[in-house]
């Protein structure tokens, strides 16, 4: 069937019009559109009216496609439907052109009691669903769907089964895979196939809320992966032809030299996807197929830096606040690489962050940037290390430090200086416990007496994956559960219940976001007695468990009881330790 021409004009324009304001001011209000960016938008569709406003700022990156289907989801009172909810088949005897449904990204997807199910990417444009309903010669049902799962659905059901990735590689150069020549390879990683390529995985990294980005080259395939909430899940990934050129390409972002394969590289892309400003940190190491490119998304605009978003009960919150507005000593968070610790010293700086106190940070990398906060990114390979830049800014007339890390002896006596002459010191440790932290200062060459009259308090975290509320299932724990993890000390309610992971097409983990569970050693005189005497760590714990500290076990459990999480996260992460 032919689809007549759209004409100039749709009928009830101007309900179209009301109707896209609401869903702009509905993004706005929530921050998922900026003002300017709304702007923007108007001014370049005033200059070309062709489409509609929200299509086009769906096609230039300044909202998600995600974020506009649930607005629009919601305005409209429509149910949103992902492409896994969808038949498996077309409905039949629908004489509709294919090239009409790629252009105005519609799909019919099932024939129910209320009509044709049609999802459509924007509502906004009345014409498609009436074309649609002329064609099938039945009533229309809306459905809101992501634009590039209906281009995807369209492609399985009337094309040749192509993913969006695969459309991209058939444009792809084949001799990408042999080619020694780094012009050539410039050239490959500059051509439109392969910007596509990484700006798909870039995009489709974001959609999912990965927080990193892992492309491996392995000897007969490439290997894309996302972690997402802490745990690395395999996605569809470019073919191994592909490799050099994809590689080349995030390289060329990052400002890496893309002849030298041998040895490890860093690098920073800062770039705009989906409407969010995006940092990526960079970093590639040679590996026996090619180079390994690992790329940790930093979503400056949506991190919170928040003590109850972290995980912060008000008991605990105000316990670590106390020892963070002491004057002056060491406050140390302690945990494994991706444990949020970063995170948890940005929210406790922001928390001491006024215009009385001066705060000067040394890092590497400089992860956000805070107003009214003195950062300085360390650059080893002109001598400015943690060390030097610590020594400087002594000078500075700082309140307080903030160490990215302690890595080494001098580090750490130059901070514990800093604390001795009346400075508030912030720093990061790698230990499994507070208590280990103690241990581990111990060992590196800290002086007990030292290491016992500066450290005020040491916060042990882990990141635990916390359950999707609107899809978590409630359930009776079991007699033996409730024995073995003592669940009747963390609740009065009874029966006890815990909760399990639910699945939504939108959400099929049943997981969203992460919370910190953790430790908190407040520095007592028992305490610095135990550190003058180098007691192990389990003697540490115990005496802060005396004193009433609660362990990242026992902090993981009380937050499963209470429904953020579930027994088997907390196991997870707990026992490794």
């Amino acid at each position: 069937m032919a689809v007549v021409a759209k004409p100039a004009v749709s009928e009830g324009g101007t309900a179209t019009e009301s109707r896209e304001a609401a869903v702009c001011a509905l993004l706005v209000s929530r921050g998922r559109l900026k003002e300017s960016d709304l702007a923007r938008a108007r001014r370049l569709h005033e200059e070309s009216p062709e489409g509609t406003l929200t299509a086009l700022m769906a096609r230039l990156g300044l909202v998600s496609e995600r974020d506009l289907a649930e607005a629009w989801s919601e305005l409209l009172h429509t149910p949103l439907l992902s492409a896994r909810e969808a038949a498996e088949l077309p409905p039949a005897e629908l004489d509709i052109s294919t090239r009409f449904l790629k252009q105005q990204h519609i799909v019919p997807v099932r024939v129910g009691d209320d009509g044709l199910a049609v999802v459509v990417a924007d509502p906004a444009d009345p014409y498609p669903l009436q074309a649609i309903q002329l064609a099938a010669g039945r009533p229309v049902a809306l459905r809101i769907g992501l634009r590039s799962e209906i281009d995807d659905l369209i492609e399985r059901y009337y094309g040749s089964g192509r993913s969006a990735m695969g459309a991209i590689v058939e444009n792809l150069d084949g001799s990408a895979a042999v080619e020694d020549d780094v012009e050539h390879l410039r050239d490959l990683a500059s051509e439109a196939p392969v910007i596509r390529l990484v700006n798909l995985i870039l995009q489709r990294a974001v959609e999912q809320r990965a927080s990193d980005v892992h492309i491996e080259p392995f000897e007969n395939r490439l290997k894309v992966r996302y972690r997402i909430d802490g745990v690395l899940h395999e996605v569809e990934a470019p073919p191994s032809s592909s490799t050099a050129a994809v590689i080349s390409r995030v390289k060329i972002m990052a400002k890496l030299n893309i002849a030298e394969r041998r040895l490890p590289q860093d690098g920073r892309i800062q770039l705009r996807v989906q409407g969010k400003e995006l940092d990526l940190r960079v970093s590639t190491v040679p590996t026996s197929f090619g180079e390994s490119v690992v790329m940790r998304i930093l979503d400056r605009e949506s991190v919170v830096f928040d003590f109850a978003s972290l995980g912060f009960t008000d008991n605990f919150q105000q316990r670590f606040v106390d020892v963070l507005e002491r004057p002056h000593g060491i406050l140390l968070v302690t945990g494994p690489t991706g444990s949020g610790k970063t995170t948890t010293l940005y929210t406790a700086l922001s928390k001491i962050n006024t215009p009385d106190v001066k705060i000067i940070t040394v890092e590497d990398p400089v992860e956000y940037q805070i107003e009214g906060i003195n950062q300085i990114q360390v650059k080893p390979q002109i001598g400015l290390d943690f060390a030097g830049a610590l020594r400087s800014i002594v000078r500075q007339d700082p309140d307080v430090i903030m160490i990215g890390e302690m890595r080494d002896l001098e580090t750490c006596r130059i901070a514990i200086q800093s604390a001795l002459t009346g400075h508030l010191v912030l720093s990061t440790l790698h230990t499994n416990s507070a208590a280990g932290g103690i241990t581990r200062l111990l060992d590196m060459g800290v002086e007990d007496y030292l290491l016992g009259s500066t450290v005020n308090g040491i916060l042990a975290q882990r990141l635990v994956r916390r359950l999707d509320p609107e899809t978590a299932i409630p359930y009776e724990a079991l007699p033996e559960v409730v024995e073995q993890f003592e669940l009747h000390k963390y609740t009065n309610e009874r029966p006890i219940r815990l909760w399990r992971p639910g699945s939504s097409a939108a959400n099929p983990t049943g997981y969203r976001g992460r919370r910190a569970i953790m430790e908190f050693l407040v520095m007592s005189d028992p305490l610095r007695r135990l550190v003058m005497q180098h007691a192990d760590a389990g003697e540490v714990e115990r005496q802060a468990r005396a004193e009433g500290m609660r362990t990242m076990y026992e902090d993981g459990i009380a937050k499963a009881v209470a429904g953020i999480t579930t027994i088997e996260e907390v196991l997870r992460v707990t026992q490794e330790s």
